[in-house]
């Protein structure tokens, strides 16, 4: 009986394996072809980053202020950086310069720039590349109509950022800026909180966030600058301290400067 039955059962046993092969083989090609491709990521598709600080090392900090809403602190702001011959950065929204025209005006008189911040301070990313454009472009007119001088960088509203919002910047010849340490005074720290937290995380480059409105900058201010001083930092506007070609900005946001050839 082995005998009568053995040569069908591998019969069978045989055309059954080589069906599941065929099968699998079926199976197998059309993941290739239909499965989703994992590739590396292109140029196109690259994460475009604003710059967040930069790896210089000469110990040279950039203080900015961002400024859409209250003026009350402006002229105080104003007298205690030139208590201390501080120069900064004011990134200011179009709308507060149509409320505000003359602390513009008394903000580049002093010596500080004012710079883009959006005409009314939209989240970015959900507008249109036109749209983004014109926000920036108002916000440039209504600075330059003060000031005489039309802004070179763009700072976020609420630090919110695509690639396409990066490209509307940098398509109209400007930088995106952020800041890689943040002073929190938005949420009303207390003068010595934010002392502390600011002292403790700037390093040469750094770009420091402060608003013209938050209740305790002010009192604050005057013990960031001295400390600092005193560990050997000196200050400028984030202007002077990004650097303007030959760079490349890393995955963290530092823009660093490319190392010469030859």
């Amino acid at each position: 009986m082995k005998i009568l039955f053995s040569y069908p059962l591998r019969k069978h046993t045989l055309l059954a394996a080589v069906s599941l092969a065929v099968a699998a083989t079926v199976l197998f090609t059309a993941i290739l072809v239909y499965a989703p491709q994992t590739v590396a990521p292109t140029a196109a598709t690259a994460r475009r980053l604003p710059i967040y600080c930069t790896d210089r090392d000469d110990r040279v900090v950039s203080l900015t202020f961002d400024a859409a809403w209250g003026d009350e602190d402006t002229p105080l702001l104003i007298d205690i950086l030139a208590q201390y011959d501080v120069k900064a950065t004011f990134f200011v929204v179009g709308e507060w310069v149509d409320r505000c025209p003359a602390s513009v005006k008394a903000l580049h008189e002093a010596g500080h720039e004012v710079m883009n911040h959006s005409d009314s301070h939209p989240h970015m990313p959900s507008l249109s590349a036109e749209e983004m454009k014109a926000e920036l472009e108002n916000c440039n007119r209504k600075i330059e109509a003060i000031t005489g001088v039309r802004p070179v960088l763009h700072r976020f509203p609420y630090g919110d950022y695509s690639n396409e919002a990066v490209a509307a910047v940098e398509d109209l010849g400007m930088y995106a800026v952020q800041w890689d340490v943040d002073s929190l005074d938005w949420k009303d720290l207390s003068a010595d909180e934010i002392t502390k937290r600011v002292i403790s995380r700037v390093q040469s480059g750094s770009i420091v966030l402060f608003h013209n409105a938050a209740l305790h900058t002010p009192e604050a201010l005057p013990a960031i600058l001295e400390q600092l001083t005193a560990e050997g930092y000196t200050f400028c506007k984030a202007s002077d301290m990004i650097y303007r070609e030959g760079y490349t900005i890393n995955h963290e946001g530092r823009q660093c400067k490319n190392e010469p050839i030859g």
